[in-house]
């Protein structure tokens, strides 16, 4: 039965309350049997994530944290931020993050992804579950590539069925619903956080 303990390192006070959340509904779906993800993650602001002294902070902070943790699973170390809409290639901010995190604690096992555009990316990806948040306009279809067609957050705000879209409060709610199956396919950066998790289902154990 394959277990794991999480400590994330994320951007925005969004992906702090969902974080916890996604990864406590993908695991099992997954496969996983247990998963501990270390609460609060660590937040970072965004710019954090492409200097080399400040994400090498913030994973010593999150080893710290393993390493103070009971329980003796197998650890991860996760860095989750978006790419945003001008903040670069998930190709290359991944394995330049990666490399700096690695080359500090080659010990860790860590993994990076990064959504593109953004988080919110994948609630599109998802739409048709998420009906209780987002309202299809009279004959709209869901966009099969997202990522391509940069949608994200901006998407959601326009067809969101509340007064006003808050990262903070809807953010958690709808990761509490959405259709995993639905976004994997269309979103190529949500398939690889669930490709990163599936490696550690078969070392977990």
């Amino acid at each position: 039965m394959s277990r794991l303990r999480v400590a994330a390192i994320v951007e925005g006070d969004g992906e702090v309350a969902a974080v916890p959340i996604l990864l406590r509904r993908l695991w099992p779906a997954l496969g996983g049997h247990y998963i501990d993800v270390l609460s609060p993650p660590i937040r970072r602001k965004r710019a954090d994530f492409e200097r080399k002294r400040e994400l090498q902070r913030a994973v010593a902070l999150a080893a710290s944290k393993l390493k103070h943790a009971p329980g003796n699973d197998p650890a991860l170390v996760l860095l989750l931020f978006d790419c945003e809409r001008d903040g670069g290639l998930p190709c290359q901010l991944g394995p330049q993050a990666m490399q700096w995190a690695s080359a500090a604690f080659a010990h860790l096992d860590i993994a990076c992804v990064v959504a593109n555009i953004e988080y919110e990316t994948w609630f599109v990806a998802a739409a048709e579950s998420l009906d209780k948040f987002v309202q299809l306009r009279a004959g709209e279809l869901v966009p099969d590539t997202p990522e391509q067609r940069r949608c994200g957050k901006g998407w959601i705000e326009a067809r969101f069925r509340g007064v006003k879209y808050s990262e903070t409060q809807d953010q958690p709610r709808m990761t509490a619903v959405m259709d995993f199956a639905l976004a994997r396919p269309r979103s190529p950066s949500f398939d690889k956080l669930c490709r990163e998790l599936e490696k550690r289902l078969i070392t977990s154990g």
